[in-house]
């Protein structure tokens, strides 16, 4: 009997030592990891500087605006400084938005009439807004975008004696609408600032204005002449931009 215990008892532990060496180790499971995505979603407000330039070309006309002979063109360049406003929303990797943006400027320039050349035309853009759609492509808290959409461009015309300096017409100040398109690139460098550089290009209607003696090349008051001016501006600016909303989406 002594015999026949010992001989299950060695059994039942060669048993269970198999068993036990048959199960597997249990495999380790590595949480998963989490993955943050700029949310590019919501209401921003920023501020913007940089550098215009605007191409003028005068062309005499009669006072009812017949082409008479070109009086040739120049930059008016300088710089710009303003806010925009807009809203943003994100679907996948998209991001759809509407912009308001204001601008002060400085776009000053001249050159002597190929026509009369004792007389320079002079030009200058204190302001300008442009109002655009925006549609882009986000990389995390990188988005590239393109826009477009309306401008208003504040001018003011006017001329001077090439010898002296002098003024010898009226100022004409002229609010000019017409359509603008852009590309910009914008970086999220914390949860809710982003910064970016972006392009603009002005298209504006052609215009004629009426400038007036006031009493130093001719009788105050008589016609001095009239001009057709064509204009176009192209802007580069940086931007900041404080959004309000949620910085990040986490993502397992």
């Amino acid at each position: 009997m002594k015999k026949i215990a010992l001989a299950v008892s060695a059994l039942l532990m060669g048993s269970m030592s198999a068993s036990a060496a048959d199960l597997a180790a249990r495999p380790y499971t590595k949480a998963p990891a989490i993955v943050s995505v700029y949310d590019w979603s919501g209401f921003y407000i920023g501020a913007n500087g940089g550098w215009g330039s605007s191409h003028k070309c005068w062309d005499f006309t009669t006072p009812a605006g017949a082409f008479l002979v070109a009086e040739g063109c120049h930059d008016s360049t300088g710089g710009t400084a303003g806010g925009q406003i807009g809203y943003r929303w994100q679907a996948s990797n998209w991001v759809f938005g509407l912009e308001a943006q204001g601008n002060w400027a400085d776009f000053k320039g001249s050159n002597t009439s190929l026509a009369f050349p004792a007389f320079r035309n002079s030009s200058k853009i204190d302001a300008f807004g442009l109002f655009t759609g925006q549609v882009g492509y986000a990389w995390n808290n990188v988005l590239f975008y393109v826009k477009g959409g309306g401008a208003v461009v504040s001018d003011r015309f006017n001329s001077f004696a090439t010898a002296t300096g002098i003024q010898v017409s009226n100022n004409v100040d002229s609010t000019n609408w017409g359509g603008t398109v852009g590309v910009g690139l914008e970086f999220g460098f914390a949860p809710n600032w982003t910064a970016g550089v972006e392009y603009n290009h002005i298209f504006l209607q052609d215009k004629s204005y009426t400038f007036i003696n006031n009493g130093v090349a001719g009788a105050a008051g008589t016609l001095f002449g009239t001009d057709r001016i064509r204009q176009d501006v192209d802007l580069v600016t940086v931007r900041v931009n404080y959004r309000f909303g949620g910085p990040v989406v986490a993502r397992y």
